[in-house]
């Protein structure tokens, strides 16, 4: 399996380019050197398991163009959000297969790639895994992500067993398998390592310090991220996870002045507890990037703030200076949308202080 690190985790695919949770998107990462292809997983109504960003598909997919499909735009409430859209619970997989993807971030990126590829089924995605890593002479990953498992639960739409059974026909189930599997709340994977017995490593994703993992908000005592990527909160996770993914911003903050601020104890403390530390999410676009990594269309500085034009919003910055930043903190993997720039930047230079 793919251990050199930093890994490179194509995010969604090489989603900077290409429509994200496409096979073509897919693809061109691995081709572009990543090591993991990193995936979201949901469920359709007749139990298929699918990518996609999120559960709710209008924004990605052009279901709005199709009138039978669009009129099942309803309310629905996520892990405590209500969400209006279409839902991939309510269509089976012949009906969502009618669907083409659409790019998430069209003021971004633009919109030329849109409708040329269907929704792929996480089958799809093992078997082309499979096949790229033989084409490509290397041991391709994969980097599952369960999305609102608590609620696809709630629906009799349990994502764990369909996932197993998904990797256990691609023969991706033991322990040296080339698979992570991720997810934001921790009982999905303490469920998957014990009453499930998976053996496949297994991270924790955490968003920001404050936040409550959806399956533990209605707990009695509700834990935020930083109680779980504490000290005591990581030595209490070993054993279930091997891993932990936090947002870019809790490895390295921003400080006041637009600049990357000194790390965080995160990194230093899980690694204490023998675990890697996958950051997420690298883009190259100003939009993402500390307002003192911004640049303009002509590679000036942009300045940065809410104000600056559309068009400096997608210009890319210097995404290099952000992942050798990370890199010298110590992280383990990168997840990004452009694997390419990632792989040249670990090509030109060690990390900054290396």
């Amino acid at each position: 399996m793919p251990t050199a690190s930093p890994l490179v985790l194509a995010h969604r695919g090489a989603s900077g380019l290409l429509p994200e949770h496409t096979l073509a998107a897919y693809e061109l990462a691995a081709r572009q050197g990543a090591d993991y292809l990193e995936l979201d997983l949901v469920a359709t109504r007749d139990g298929a398991l699918v990518a996609r960003h999120e559960n709710d598909i209008w924004g990605t997919t052009d279901v709005a163009d199709h009138p039978g499909l669009a009129g099942r735009r309803r309310r629905e409430v996520v892990d405590g959000t209500t969400v209006e859209g279409v839902f991939t619970e309510d269509l089976d997989l012949e009906e969502l297969r009618t669907l083409r993807a659409r790019e998430r971030l069209p003021q971004l990126r633009g919109t030329d790639r849109d409708g040329e590829w269907p929704v792929p089924t996480f089958a799809e995605i093992v078997a082309l895994r499979a096949a790229l890593s033989e084409e490509l002479g290397r041991e391709l990953g994969l980097y599952v992500e369960l999305k609102h498992p608590t609620h696809f639960a709630g629906l009799g739409l349990s994502l764990e067993e369909r996932m197993l059974a998904d990797l256990e026909a691609g023969g991706l189930l033991s322990r040296d398998a080339p698979v992570f599997v991720q997810c934001f709340e921790p009982g999905t994977l303490r469920r998957l390592r014990g009453e499930l017995g998976c053996r496949l490593r297994q991270v924790l994703l955490a968003t920001a310090p404050e936040d409550v993992p959806a399956d533990l908000a209605a707990s009695v005592e509700p834990r935020t991220y930083a109680d779980l990527l504490s000290r005591p909160g990581l030595e209490e996770l070993a054993g279930v996870v091997d891993g932990v993914g936090p947002r870019k911003q809790m490895v390295l903050p921003w400080a006041q002045d637009g600049t990357l601020g000194e790390p965080t104890p995160l990194v230093t403390d899980a690694h204490a507890a023998g675990m890697v530390v996958h950051a997420w999410t690298f883009r190259a676009e100003n939009a993402f990037l500390p307002p003192a990594l911004r640049r303009g269309a002509d590679g000036d500085v942009a300045g940065g703030g809410d104000a600056e034009p559309d068009a400096d919003r997608a210009a890319h910055g210097d995404l290099a200076a952000e992942v050798r930043a990370h890199l010298a903190a110590g992280v383990d993997g990168i997840f990004t949308d452009h694997p390419d720039l990632v792989v040249q930047a670990l090509r030109e230079g060690p990390p900054v202080g290396g």
